[in-house]
């Protein structure tokens, strides 16, 4: 199982990270709002994995069949393994290549206000949060959980469907449905 979750967790993982790599240099020229949505999709994509590695295990390790705990163990560890990349490769973004990506994000939350036609007091309310925004993302620790929590919805919804899916006993060929 070790060598299965590594290594469709590391193919996740530099998927996640690659995609990141090429993407948020661009990010303030396409708008956060579009690279939010590249992202995502990025990360739809890699989680792809999810399944292919559950696959991998239930058809070479366990024998073809593989019992929907089993196979969300699988699973979310293969997320685990992809989500820990994806927040390495950010912190190191972060803190090295773009240190000013909170500003530039906060100062984004704040012009959105304004271009919505938000009134001064909304404006005022989403400067604050923008602010506090900005303090708590140079905590490295709160910066790592934050940033880790963006993959493992989508990790996890992969890891529940992946595993009820695969779950499912396979019928003898030529068995009659009941």
């Amino acid at each position: 199982m070790r060598k299965i979750v590594l290594t469709f967790g590391l193919i996740a993982g530099a998927v996640l990270s690659a995609l990141m790599l090429i993407t948020l240099p661009w990010v303030e020229k396409i708008g956060f709002d579009k690279g939010a949505i590249i992202g995502y999709t990025t990360m739809v994509l890699a989680f792809l994995m999810v399944f292919f590695g559950v696959k991998a295990y239930r058809d070479n390790v366990a024998g073809g069949t593989v019992s929907f705990g089993r196979a969300f163990k699988v699973g979310i560890l293969i997320t685990a393994v992809a989500s820990v990349c994806y927040v390495a490769t950010w912190e190191v973004m972060y803190y090295k290549l773009n240190p000013g990506f909170a500003d530039a994000y906060a100062q984004h939350m704040v012009d959105k206000a304004r271009r919505s036609g938000a009134t001064e007091a909304q404006i005022a309310e989403r400067t604050a949060q923008a602010e506090k925004f900005r303090e708590m993302y140079r905590n490295p620790l709160l910066n790592i959980a934050f940033t880790f929590l963006e993959p493992l919805p989508i990790g996890l919804v992969f890891t529940l469907v992946t595993a009820g899916v695969l779950s499912r006993k396979r019928r003898a060929v030529g068995a009659v449905a009941a």
